[in-house]
């Protein structure tokens, strides 16, 4: 599997993938250094230099240097160019952000979220009898290992009194569970669980449920690509996607699988996955001989009171999932959303889908099932600063896209 990321970086140097946005906070501390020059030189005071080859680095591997940090205080590590193969556990509860080295070839305007990138953080677990969800995957965010467990079923692992780090960031990163070329089985990539945390620039590649945000968990992702098979966005938090790819490597459950819980067991939650701004396309590594053409699905319901919108709703006790102004190619399968398995073959009425001012050849709503196609007075009373409840001061937004 050793040249999967060199072949991922050929095939996002399409068009159809192009994204072009940095940080202004932060590219100086990012761009490559002359070898006489300090590998931090432009970084916040205190910036942590990792990297396997480079002499200067403080740390060659990122959990060391993660485990390094106190509990608490604001903390910044730079990743040098490289692969890692490495499962990285946050459990801190002082803010972290996590900076992928970059080149000056970042500048150009034909540059793309993964030829940009030079790091990729990577592992090749799967889930295997006996085995958590998370157990599996690359990234872990969550204040201790029983706050970042799954669980099985409807309600999945037992709600947990904790919450972890209130302000995770990652800029410029891909991350990759390189189990198997198909859905083997589950294989995440991220599991935020009790944390907030957000993402800018990066890559997130599997196959099966390969992003989570998890229980109590808000999460932000911009001008990034994910990519999936089966239930690629999973979870039982709140997530909103701005401006993504979601690139179809081929179809299997649904894009999106989540699930909701009462405001009883969680006052004023609005979990859901909101996408907006997006793409949905089939994915340049999808294998050629494979069909796909109108068979992945949006969405099917985790749990019953599951709610997935490519737009915006009126709150009630269900999660949600929206697409809204998001562009859907011919991937897409007309019915839009499906039940989840032959032992729950209904889509309750309980769960919440909608769409908004889509767009591409797989928009049309003209045979989709159990769907609300919002209208634009019912989209204006959504933001993204009534999901989350306030304008988050967790996200950066000063990154430009």
């Amino acid at each position: 599997m050793a040249n999967k990321s060199l072949y991922l970086v050929a095939i996002l140097s399409t068009p159809t993938l192009l994204s072009n946005a940095l940080s202004p906070r932060f590219i100086d501390c990012q761009l490559q250094k002359p070898i006489n020059a300090s590998s931090v030189l432009g970084c916040p005071s205190g910036t942590l230099f990792v990297s396997s080859t480079d002499l200067r680095a403080n740390f060659s591997s990122i959990q060391e240097a993660i485990v390094s940090l106190p509990d608490q205080g604001r903390a910044f590590i730079l990743l040098g160019e490289g692969e890692y193969h490495e499962t990285v556990n946050i459990t801190r509860s002082g803010p972290l952000t996590l900076l992928g080295q970059l080149n000056t070839n970042a500048l150009s305007p034909t540059s793309n979220a993964s030829a940009r990138n030079l790091v990729t953080i990577w592992n090749n677990i799967f889930v295997q009898e006996g085995m958590d969800d998370a157990q599996s995957s690359v990234l872990l965010v969550a204040p201790s290992f029983n706050a970042s467990l799954i669980g099985a079923g409807p309600t999945g692992a037992p709600l947990q009194p904790l919450f972890g780090i209130t302000d995770f960031k990652a800029y410029n990163i891909n991350f990759e569970d390189r189990a198997a070329d198909f859905a083997i089985s589950q294989a995440l990539v991220t599991d935020i669980s009790y944390a907030n945390a957000s993402f800018y620039g990066c890559t997130f590649a599997s196959y099966q449920d390969t992003w989570y945000t998890g229980r109590n968990a808000s999460t932000y992702v911009v001008d990034s690509i994910i990519f999936g098979q089966t239930d690629y966005l999973f979870g039982f938090g709140t997530a909103w996607f701005e401006d993504i790819i979601l690139a179809n490597r081929a179809c299997g459950g649904g894009i999106v699988a989540w699930k909701g819980t009462n405001r009883t067991d969680a006052p004023g939650n609005r979990y859901g996955a909101y996408i907006n701004n997006s793409k949905i396309i089939r994915s340049p590594d999808a294998n050629a001989t494979l069909d796909i053409t109108g068979k992945c699905f949006l969405g099917r319901p985790w749990n019953d009171l599951a709610t997935t919108i490519y737009m915006r709703r009126p709150w009630n006790d269900l999660a949600t999932t929206i697409y809204m102004r998001t562009f859907m190619d011919d991937t897409i399968q007309p019915a839009g959303w499906t039940p989840f398995d032959s032992a729950r073959p209904t889509i309750m009425n309980t769960t919440f889908y909608a769409e908004f001012h889509n767009f591409g050849p797989g928009s049309n709503t003209s045979q989709r099932v159990h769907d609300h196609i919002l209208t634009p007075a019912e989209a204006a009373d959504f933001t993204l600063e009534e999901v989350f409840l306030e304008r988050p001061k967790w996200i950066d937004f000063t990154y430009e896209h």
